[in-house]
């Protein structure tokens, strides 16, 4: 048996990508959850309807009290009494309270993630290229803030929009059965209210979406300030990080004062609409019972609806504009994460054979949209087994080879082939589980070094890891770590992109993640740049064995590194410029023996190089 706060599966991904526009959008986030959320509207107008019949049965009770005399009052209106006791005591209890379930444990706890998870799934699979030109707080934001947003209009439109709708059909209702020209000047002042809100809805709604962009912007300039702390440290540009901080802020300030204006405007023509009710239906009825055309419990009843009315007028208002608002903030966020993947699989894409490992780029041409920078024209085989160092001043074209090897840009002109397939063919998620990779700016979460490690494959024993950290020469200063909480060894957390940690020991855990995961396929960019001599000589020997039988790329500026490499190749300027062993390109004289010669402590000079 389906659990209720399980009656809306949170976690059910969705189907196809999201839509760009604001009522396709809607029904995608919310896909799964219709039918119980018409259960939760239908629950929710027939709570609307107890504010009519509560004014029902007071206007009741008022004529069989006039009707009647003290002495045999409650004799005779037995079946009065116990209509009102029942309702008030039993019926409108249950309602309400199935209502405020409904809401507190079906509707908010579960709409919440279902919006925020679809929405990360989908930002997950974004190209770099979405990620690099944003802020990272930025995107997070904007997730949070629809996720958010979506939630607070589906709950406001059913607790209020169909509380409130039932509401007024019930008292026109009820109004038409004292006199039918009451209900059309109720149908009149609704028309008037509606023209009021069509008219402001639409500002609130542009004012209340610059307002959700400039938070966002806030939140980024803080995110990347708080990320980059070292830096404005070194820097010595508190002041300048403040200032930027600053003109963000005042910009949200501006933003928020806009649609405080607007906000406020609204609310005052509105309430002094609602003013205007009370005062036309109980002196309507004060004016028909005066003609014997009414009965004071008439009055009562159209006195307890007014009042109720213009109540829920500025309910309903308040609502409005936070419904308003928060779809502001739904097209605001959609517009950050809505676009289309960039990189996707082709229809039909298979999965990359595991044994696939040899690579081949074949007359390769990229560069990232501009004319210049990237490769051109590049023609590289690395056979199954083949061990190649890449080499080259900085901006000669290594890290682009890389990027286009693991797919994270699609090539402008050639392909890349693994085990003879074209890597468009086959899924990315199979393309870069046959890849492991070390590279100098090593990506650590704030999570326990363990976790970190088994980031290379998941389902490692604890064995199995402890055995790759010691390959990796990490194990030792590992079993030394202990952060802020008391958590010790492979328990401790290591801080926010691993700032907790050297550069050296980000590397080392970097590789014994590389290790754990196994894959046929090793890339290493400026893989030991971080570690000093020592270490690096202490994790040599665990590299070759770790390349053993791996087809391997490596790129190096520390020429050491490489020397015996199977194959060196030279790259200048996006060109292969020459390749051979070691001793054959120093015995060519070339730019490699050019590099060989000139670097200071293994290193290349780029200016040097460039020469």
């Amino acid at each position: 048996m389906t659990r209720i706060e399980d009656l809306i599966d949170a976690f059910r991904p969705a189907e196809g990508p999201p839509p760009q526009t604001l009522g396709p959008f809607f029904r995608w986030v919310l896909k799964g959850a219709m039918p119980v959320l018409a259960v939760a509207a239908v629950l929710s107008a027939a709570t609307g309807t107890l504010e009519v019949l509560s004014a029902i049965l007071l206007g009741m009770v008022i004529d069989s009290a006039l009707n009647s005399t003290p002495e045999v009052y409650f004799s005779t209106n037995t079946t009065t009494l116990l209509l009102l006791l029942g309702f008030f005591l039993v019926l409108r209890p249950i309602l309400f309270g199935a209502n405020s379930l409904t809401n507190a444990v079906v509707v908010m706890p579960n709409i919440n993630p279902l919006v925020l998870t679809r929405l990360h799934r989908w930002t997950l699979g974004q190209a770099v290229t979405f990620f690099d030109d944003d802020f990272a707080g930025r995107i997070a934001q904007k997730q949070l803030q629809t996720s958010r947003a979506v939630t607070d209009i589906v709950s406001e439109i059913i607790n209020v929009g169909f509380f409130a709708l039932a509401s007024l059909v019930g008292s026109a209702l009820l109004l038409t059965t004292i006199n039918g020209w009451m209900a059309v000047g109720l149908g009149l002042w609704l028309v008037i209210y509606l023209l009021m809100i069509r008219w402001f809805m639409p500002r609130i709604r542009v004012r209340s979406q610059a307002r959700a962009g400039a938070r966002a912007m806030v939140t980024g300039q803080i995110v990347d300030t708080v990320t980059n702390i070292k830096t404005v440290k070194l820097f010595a540009h508190a002041d300048y990080e403040e200032g930027a901080a600053l003109g963000a802020v005042k910009s949200f300030r501006e933003k928020t004062l806009a649609y405080g204006y607007i906000s406020g405007m609204f609310r005052f023509c509105l309430m002094s609409l609602a003013g205007v009710l009370p005062v036309f239906l109980i002196g309507a009825t004060l004016y028909l019972w005066s003609l014997g055309a009414a009965t004071p419990g008439d009055i009562a009843a159209a006195g307890a609806i007014a009042i109720r009315i213009a109540q829920m007028t500025g309910w309903v208002s308040h609502t409005l504009m936070a419904i308003y608002a928060a779809i502001g903030e739904v097209e605001d966020g959609m517009r950050t994460l809505t676009p289309p993947h960039a990189l996707t699989d082709r229809p039909g894409a298979t999965a990359l054979p595991a044994d696939a490992s040899r690579i081949a780029f074949e007359d390769v041409s990229f560069s990232y949209g501009r004319r210049t920078g990237g490769v051109e024209a590049i023609s590289l085989v690395i056979e199954p087994g083949e061990k190649i160092g890449i080499v080259g001043a900085s901006g000669a074209g290594k890290s682009t080879l890389v990027a286009l090897l693991l797919r994270l840009y699609d090539t402008e002109g050639g392909r890349v082939t693994i085990g003879g397939q074209d890597i468009r063919d086959v899924t990315q998620e199979s393309l870069r589980q046959q890849i492991g990779m070390v590279t100098q700016e090593t990506a650590m979460f704030n999570r326990s070094a363990s976790e970190n490690i088994l980031y290379g494959r998941p389902d490692a024993t604890e064995d199995e890891m402890i055995a790759a950290a010691k390959r990796a020469e990490a194990h030792g200063f590992i079993l030394g770590l202990k952060d802020h909480k008391g958590r010790t060894g492979y328990d401790a957390h290591l801080g926010e992109r691993g700032v907790k940690l050297s550069g050296g020991q980000r590397q080392r855990i970097a590789l014994a993640r590389a290790i754990l995961k196994d894959a046929p396929i090793l890339v290493l960019d400026e893989a030991t740049s971080a570690l000093d001599s020592e270490v690096e000589a202490s994790i040599q020997e665990a590299l070759e064995r770790v390349m053993d039988g791996k087809t391997v790329m490596a790129i190096a500026h520390r020429l050491s590194t490489i020397a015996r490499m199977d194959r060196i190749v030279v790259l200048d300027d996006g060109h292969i410029v020459e390749q051979g062993t070691h001793a054959e390109l120093l015995e060519q004289g070339g730019v490699y023996a050019r590099f060989w010669q000139r670097q200071s402590g293994g290193f290349i000079g780029v200016q040097e190089a460039a020469e």
